[in-house]
């Protein structure tokens, strides 16, 4: 394995996890720059608001691709490879070049890292998303708990260093995409889970 290998993956993963679907589908499909609606966040949630439930699914899927398919693709190189290949896949869509060095918040991208390197793992953090989600009906505090538990469950599985700290990382950094729901969340100005568009 050379650094010029590992080099030229991450930058591959970078380019990839920087595609702002989000934004693409909006401008595609809807004629709207999610931007510019709701939280103007390019994630799924924010999609969801703005595109419907239909144009929401499209976003989440290609955002957990840009994670799960780079990071399959290292797989075979080694946990070290796969790992550092996920967190810049990560890192392109939290600080896509596209959007002058704006993105989503992450979510959905590692979560489809994670399934690729170690799918029992990806199963905690969804099923973390779904807990938080469904008892608080807040997305970013069942991300914010996915995102922890993931690590934890990649170490309980693999016992792979690289991989759970991969997992470390992305919490980290989702932890801090998410500040501003953090404080919206203390003052009880969070906006709750809707499954349609406010404008219909």
């Amino acid at each position: 394995m050379t650094i010029t290998f590992l080099v030229a993956a991450a930058a591959g993963a970078f380019l990839i996890g920087s595609i702002p679907f989000g934004y693409i589908v909006g401008r595609l499909f809807y004629r709207t720059d999610i931007r510019r609606v709701g939280s103007g966040n390019i994630g799924a949630m924010n999609a969801l608001r703005a595109l419907g439930r239909a144009g929401a699914i499209a976003v989440l899927l290609f955002d957990a691709l840009k994670g799960f398919a780079p990071t399959l693709w290292a797989l075979p190189s080694g946990a070290t490879p796969a790992s550092l290949v996920a967190a810049a896949a990560v890192l392109g869509h939290c600080f896509s070049p596209w959007l002058r060095f704006k993105g989503g918040k992450g979510v959905a991208t590692s979560f489809g890292a994670i399934f690729a390197l170690c799918w029992p793992a990806g199963l905690v953090a969804a099923g973390g998303w779904l807990a938080g989600a469904l008892v608080t009906r807040y997305s970013s505090v069942g991300s914010m708990l996915g995102s922890v538990l993931a690590p934890i469950a990649i170490w309980a599985v693999t016992r792979s260093l690289p991989e759970t700290l991969y997992g470390v990382f992305s919490a980290l950094l989702i932890l801090f995409t998410h500040r501003e729901n953090i404080r919206r969340l203390r003052t009880g100005a969070e906006s709750s889970i809707r499954l349609s568009r406010p404008h219909g």
